[in-house]
């Protein structure tokens, strides 16, 4: 009688490595990767052996030397007698200031050209589409360069500003005059806007490499206490209306709770607006923001909203027709379907190409160099690199901090891709 048994397993041979299909692909990975590390490692071999032939080493210690320049725009102290790590902060935190402006802003035009460009109306779509061509066609250099061109060239002067006591004795008022309540003041050296004051102020607390205001501490705690208390509010109502079927009236309730702290907290401080006020040859008090930001952002702001338009159309033509139509038989208004309906669904399409241009901006906003605007570019990567002659050292650690940011937004974003997307069930 015959019985059936396992085929006998082979044994392992080295010729498996390339011939047998379990082992192929590890063993590509792994030539691929030692390839690939030994070319690191004679690229490094390679600079050194450069380096050395200049007489340079590979350090950082410049970081810590004396920076000897100044930057007019900056949102920590800072002055020519810091060091070149101390001015490296700056600039990052100038990059950081432009690039969460810009995105704000380009989201905001972005997503209300976009809405537009689908609407009913012949005249407004076309200008719409207008705007869209117009300025994603044009290298966004040149619209910084132009958008520095109007606050410079066209803006006026400071001088402008002036009442004399011959103007006012003959009735007649100045060239130009401030906006918003004579609050702002947008002039050729500068755009001077209203500083926040406290007369009882908390102080402020040294970190080392800058100051934290314990007011703005204190403000964002108590405005994210009331949005969490509001948040309660809403769940209970939920609750309420799943339970009963009625939902209690909120909406003033929500207005205390979000608006009372904040606002008593305010007065406790003494909160009040420093003016910028003419005195001079410039304005003083408040706070001025060059007119390199100022152009920077609004370039931007307006190349980069005209790709985020695009993308919105995109996300609000791949939700169903048939989804408007039974917005419209609940009896929903045109404009309550769209933020309640359309623009929700609307957002797995968005996010992604949304992420991108977010880091678009960020890495946009080296072109801060162009309008002498001190960013992390012109600071690390332009003044400090031709003082010290730390070429390589400068030019990597610049793109290490540009590759955080981005992997930081590129994780925000992808967050909340993940929490917006549909659920399947």
């Amino acid at each position: 009688m015959t019985i059936a048994t396992d085929p006998p397993k082979d044994s392992f041979r080295l010729s498996m490595l390339l011939y047998d299909t379990r082992y192929r692909a590890l063993t590509i990975q792994v030539v691929v990767l030692l390839l690939f590390m030994a070319g690191v490692a004679w690229l490094v071999d390679n600079t050194i052996q450069n380096l050395q032939t200049l007489g340079k080493d590979f350090s950082f210690g410049f970081l810590t030397n004396r920076a000897g320049y100044d930057i007019n725009q900056r949102l920590i102290a800072y002055t020519n007698d810091s060091s070149h790590a101390r001015a490296m902060l700056v600039g990052l935190l100038n990059t950081l200031l432009v690039s969460a402006m810009a995105c704000a802003a380009a989201t905001v035009i972005g997503i209300f050209v976009g809405v537009l460009r689908l609407s009913p109306n012949w005249l407004i779509a076309r200008l719409m589409t207008v705007y869209v061509e117009m300025f994603r066609n044009i290298p966004v250099l040149l619209w910084i360069l132009v958008a520095y061109a109007v606050f410079t060239e066209v803006t006026p002067q400071p001088r402008d500003f002036r009442l004399t006591p011959e103007m006012e004795a003959a009735g007649e008022t100045p060239a130009a005059s401030m906006l918003l309540f004579d609050s702002i003041a947008i002039t050729n050296r500068g755009t001077s806007i209203p500083e926040p004051l406290f007369d009882r102020s908390l102080g402020n607390v040294s970190l080392g490499l800058f100051d934290v205001s314990l007011d703005l501490v204190a403000l964002v705690a108590v405005i994210v206490a009331a949005v969490l208390a509001n948040r309660a509010l809403l769940r209970q109502a939920a609750r309420i209306q799943d339970a009963t079927g009625r939902r209690p009236t909120t909406w003033w309730k929500s207005l205390l709770i979000l608006v009372l702290p904040p606002v008593l907290l305010l007065v406790a401080l003494g909160f009040h607006l420093g003016l910028p006020e003419l005195a001079g040859f410039n304005f003083q008090g408040g706070i001025l923001v060059s007119n390199s930001l100022m152009a920077l952002w609004l370039g931007l702001t307006l190349y980069t909203a005209a790709f985020i338009a695009e993308a919105v159309r995109a996300g609000i033509l791949a939700v169903s027709r048939g989804q408007t139509e039974a917005a419209y038989a609940l009896g929903l208004r045109p404009r309550r379907t769209m933020s309640l309906v359309i623009l929700p669904q609307a957002l797995r399409v968005i996010v992604p190409p949304l992420i991108s241009q977010y880091l678009n901006i960020t890495k946009n906003s080296s072109l801060a160099i162009a309008v002498g605007y001190m960013d992390l570019r012109g600071t690390l990567g332009g003044i400090t690199l031709n003082q010290t002659g730390r070429e390589l050292e400068a030019v990597l650690l610049m793109m290490l901090i540009y590759l955080i940011i981005s992997l930081v937004i590129s994780g925000v974003m992808n967050v909340y891709n993940n929490s917006v997307r549909l659920k399947e069930r």
